[in-house]
């Protein structure tokens, strides 16, 4: 059976050509604009290779700075100019500091206006052609969604939700469910279906062992064709960059085996390798701030500058966490609660410790000492650990690695302020540990940094 798809750029896919097409239509632009103005300061000569390297690394490193790289704000014409403004503006000043990669500097300082404007234009002109073309309809992945007891409200929702170049043209269900949302189908209809509407890809929602006899010979006939058959949980991860614990069950143990660095020996050397150095630098920028939160907490906050909280760490070993202190005296006068959104009991000034994170700079001595890394799941209370376990599947195997001073669902989520945020913080720290490795590492610090520049911290 032959299945006229409609073509579609998958997740991965689109990240690549965003990047690619950044660095590759600046350096056209900047090549044309030489070639044919008055601007000098570019020449394309012997070592000009130099040059167009690093100025494709600055743009890489800054557009992910800036989020120019993440898809949902990537399709905002509002965000797009925000955020290529200010990466570009981060670009032309490193890429003017940097002389030794970079060329000399003009004697006409009007060429660096000109070089910034190249870059703004560029990327805004490529960007808005992405925006019309590539997020438009004719791309959208058309998928129809399987299974014998489907929520389909549920799981349509959710795809919606997390990536809009979804179009979901229906559902089959050997349980007969409805939706006012999506159509429905019957299960002799599968194949007609998949033709009718050029579907690119079926979404199961049970796993292969969970499939009825009929279901699974239905789909049978599309799989010998090659045609793309995915698990939801599968599907799930892939755009959300999160576990769905929701989906998983017994079958943990084939949703989130344990990534292969957890056994690396060689990663696992890295890592602590990174610690220490980055601990010693966070320390040293600690004492250099010292003077300043000194003074802020004298007159905002008004008492001890630092506190110890008790915290459990890898394999539920407890220890002292060190922070500077963000909420007034005796704030849990009424005992262990977690901090939430607007909390009363946050300071002024405690708030803008944790808004840009100063107040976490302590806590490179317990990275230091091996407590803690720099990056993992973030160290909880004793109590709450307790609480969550009996209430969340899977809320303990955060503590198969050493918990951390920034993380995946640090950089990625909200306020915890109910069960339902933190599951969602669950699935993220899980996604981690499945995942980890010194790409996913360099992420998070990266993610870390535009947190801290966005005043998103918690």
């Amino acid at each position: 059976m032959k299945i006229n798809q409609v073509n579609h750029f998958e997740i991965s896919e689109r990240k690549v050509l965003l990047r690619i097409f950044d660095v590759v239509f600046v350096w056209l632009a900047l090549f044309i604009t030489t070639e044919n103005s008055t601007f000098t300061y570019f020449p394309f000569k012997s070592n000009v290779w130099t040059w167009l390297i690093t100025l494709g690394f600055y743009i890489l490193l800054f557009g992910t700075v800036f989020e120019i790289y993440n898809l949902q704000k990537a399709e905002s014409r509002k965000a797009t100019v925000k955020n290529v403004v200010l990466t570009s503006l981060l670009v032309t000043l490193f890429f003017l500091l940097t002389p030794v990669f970079s060329p000399p500097l003009p004697d006409n300082r009007f060429q660096i206006i000109y070089f910034f404007g190249i870059l703004v234009s560029t990327l805004l002109v490529w960007r808005f052609l992405y925006i019309g073309l590539i997020t438009s309809p004719r791309f959208f992945k058309r998928v129809l969604i399987v299974g014998d007891d489907v929520d389909i409200d549920k799981i349509g929702n959710d795809l919606l939700l997390n990536d809009p170049n979804y179009e979901i043209k229906g559902f089959i269900s050997t349980k007969e469910k409805s939706s006012a949302n999506f159509a429905s189908y019957k299960l002799n209809e599968l194949q007609d279906i998949v033709l009718k509407y050029k579907v690119g890809e079926i979404v199961v929602a049970n796993s292969m062992e969970g499939l009825s006899s009929d279901l699974y010979q239905a789909l049978v006939p599309l799989l010998k064709t090659g045609f793309p058959i995915k698990a939801y949980a599968h599907v799930y991860e892939e755009i959300t960059s999160k576990v769905p614990i929701q989906y998983v069950d017994n079958d943990f143990y084939f949703y989130f085996p344990f990534s292969r660095s957890n056994q690396n020996r060689l990663y696992l050397l890295y890592h602590r390798l990174v610690d220490i150095i980055m601990s010693l630098i966070g320390l040293v920028f600690g004492l250099i701030i010292l003077p300043f939160i000194l003074v802020g907490n004298l007159i905002g906050n008004r008492g001890s500058l630092f506190y110890k909280q008790l915290r459990l760490g890898k394999s539920g070993k407890e220890f002292n966490i060190i922070k500077f202190r963000t909420m007034v005296k005796n704030a849990e006068r009424n005992g262990a609660q977690l901090a939430s959104k607007g909390d009363v009991r946050i300071t002024k000034f405690g708030n803008f410790l944790r808004r840009t994170r100063l107040d976490e700079t302590p806590q490179f001595f317990n990275v230091l000492k091996g407590d803690m890394s720099l990056i993992g799941p973030r160290p909880e209370r004793p109590e709450f650990v307790k609480t969550l376990s009996e209430k969340i599947p899977f809320y303990e195997v955060r503590q198969v690695i050493k918990p951390g001073l920034t993380g995946w669902a640090q950089v990625n989520s909200k306020y915890a302020n109910s069960d339902e945020d933190m599951i969602e913080k669950l699935q993220y720290d899980l996604y981690y540990i499945k995942h980890r490795s010194v790409f996913l590492d360099l992420r998070i610090i990266l993610k870390t940094i535009s947190t801290i520049i966005f005043f998103r911290g918690q």
